[in-house]
C-alpha cells in the first residue's frame, strides 16, 4: 500500500513544477458523434496523487472525457497517455484503471465481501491473497462488520462504500468516479466526500471525479477543470477558480456572485493599498466602483465586474469618508440559510445586490428587515474585472 501524504497534501502542487512530468495526459482530444462534437480539441494534463475534478454542466463532455480514459469510448482525434504510454487500442480490463459508476452496480445476489472479491477472482488471485484484500478493502470504508450482508440490507451510504471498496480492490492507478456521491442525501454526501479525501490519501492514489455539483468539486480537489460545451474553460485549485475565475462563465458557475456590467473609466498607477495591483476604476449606471486589479483591457472598454456577496458588507447607516464601491438600496427579500443570511436589495436604479451576512450571533430577529434602506459597500480587493 502506498504510503500517505499526510500533511504534505498541503503543499502538493506538482503541476506549478516545469519538471514534473503529467500522469496523465489528454492531448488534442476530439470526440465526434455524428456531427455532434462532444470534447473539441481538448489537452489536459493531470498528476500523479491527484484529486481532480471535472466539473460542469450536463452535456459538457466531462463523462465523455472519463470514458475515453477508461476504455468505453476511442477518441475519434488525439491520444490519452497514462506514464507516458500511448492507451490507444487497450481494452479497458488491460488499463491500469477502475471506475466507480453513479449506480454503484452492485450484484444483488452477492453479499458485501462477494461484492469486494469479484473482480480479484476473475483475475485468478489466490484465495488466501483475495480474503485479505478484501479484509483490507473492508477495514478501510469501515465495513468489516456487514461483509455477510447484501446490498438490499444496506443503506445508500453503505452501498456507496462497498463499491469504492471493489473499485480500489484491484489497486488500480487511477480511481474514476461518474457522480459516485449523487444518490445520497446532502449530509451524507458531504461525509463521504472527506471519507473519499482520506482513503485517497491514504492510498495515495489518483483520482479523477467527474460531478455537476459545485461544493462537491470544491471540497475534494486539488484542482478543478471547469468545462463548457466540450473545451477547458478554465483548471485551476478551488481557491483559485473561486476568488479569480477567467471569464464570466466560470464566475457564474461556481458559487453565489453578482455581475455588473461596467466601463473601464481610468487606469493608473493608484495603489490603495501598499503591495497591491494598481487600481482599475469602472463605471456602472452611476456607481463609481475602483478594482484593485491588473486589466489588460484599454479605457472605454466594456467589461463585467464580479463581486462575491459574502465581501458585501450591508449596513443601516451610510460608510463615511467613501466616494467608491458603495450602494444605496431597499431590502428586497432575505433568504435566511442558518449559518448566513442572503439579502437581496434593490439599488435605487433597480438593480438588484445580493450581500451575505453570517448569523454570527443568536438572534432571531435580524437588525436589517424587509423594506429597510440599506448602505453596501465592499473593499477595492474584493471583486474583480473580467473581460471575457
Amino acid at each position: 500500500m502506498a504510503k500517505t501524504l499526510g500533511p504534505v497534501k498541503r503543499k502538493f502542487s506538482p503541476w506549478t513544477d516545469p519538471s514534473a512530468t503529467p500522469f496523465i495526459r489528454f492531448e488534442n482530444i476530439t470526440k465526434r458523434y455524428g456531427d455532434f462534437i462532444a470534447v473539441d480539441n481538448l489537452t489536459l494534463d493531470i498528476y500523479e496523487r491527484e484529486f481532480f475534478s471535472l466539473l460542469g454542466p450536463s452535456g459538457c463532455g466531462k463523462t465523455t472525457l472519463m470514458r475515453m480514459l477508461a476504455g468505453f469510448e476511442e477518441p475519434t482525434e488525439g491520444r490519452i497517455l497514462l506514464q507516458g504510454k500511448d492507451l490507444a487500442g487497450v481494452p479497458p480490463y488491460r488499463r491500469p484503471t477502475n471506475m466507480m459508476f453513479q449506480s454503484y452496480a452492485l450484484f444483488p445476489h452477492m453479499t458485501v465481501e462477494k461484492n469486494v472479491a469479484f473482480g480479484l477472482e476473475q483475475d485468478g488471485l489466490p484465495k488466501a491473497d483475495i480474503a485479505a484484500r478484501v479484509g483490507e478493502m473492508l477495514r478501510l470504508v469501515k465495513l468489516e462488520s456487514f461483509a455477510k450482508r447484501k446490498p438490499a440490507q444496506l443503506s445508500g451510504g453503505q452501498r456507496q462504500r462497498v463499491a469504492l471498496a471493489r473499485s480500489l480492490a484491484k489497486r488500480p492507478k487511477v480511481l474514476l468516479l461518474d457522480e459516485p456521491l449523487g444518490a445520497l442525501d446532502r449530509k451524507l454526501r458531504e461525509e463521504t466526500q472527506f471519507e473519499l479525501m482520506d482513503i485517497q490519501h491514504t492510498l495515495g492514489l489518483t483520482f479523477l471525479i467527474v460531478t455537476h455539483d459545485q461544493e462537491e468539486a470544491m471540497t475534494v480537489s486539488d484542482r478543478i477543470a471547469v468545462m463548457d460545451r466540450g473545451v477547458v474553460v478554465q483548471v485551476a485549485t478551488p481557491a483559485e477558480i473561486y476568488e479569480a475565475p477567467n471569464s464570466r462563465y466560470v464566475a457564474e458557475f461556481i458559487g453565489d456572485i453578482n455581475i455588473l456590467e461596467a466601463q473601464i473609466s481610468a487606469k493608473n498607477g493608484e495603489v490603495l493599498t501598499p503591495g497591491h495591483p494598481p487600481v482599475v476604476r469602472l463605471q456602472s449606471e452611476g456607481l463609481a466602483i475602483a478594482v484593485e486589479q491588473d486589466c489588460a483591457a484599454a479605457v472605454g472598454a466594456s467589461v463585467a465586474f464580479a463581486l462575491r456577496p459574502e465581501k458585501v458588507r450591508i449596513s443601516l447607516d451610510q460608510p463615511t469618508g467613501r466616494d467608491v464601491n458603495i450602494a444605496h438600496g431597499e431590502v428586497w427579500d432575505i433568504g435566511y440559510l442558518g449559518d448566513f443570511s442572503l439579502f437581496l436589495v434593490k439599488l435605487d436604479d433597480g438593480r438588484i445586490l445580493r450581500a451575505a451576512q453570517a448569523n454570527v450571533s443568536r438572534l432571531v430577529d435580524r437588525p436589517i428587515t424587509f423594506g429597510d434602506m440599506v448602505w453596501l459597500s465592499w473593499p477595492a480587493d474584493a471583486g474583480m474585472v473580467l473581460t471575457r
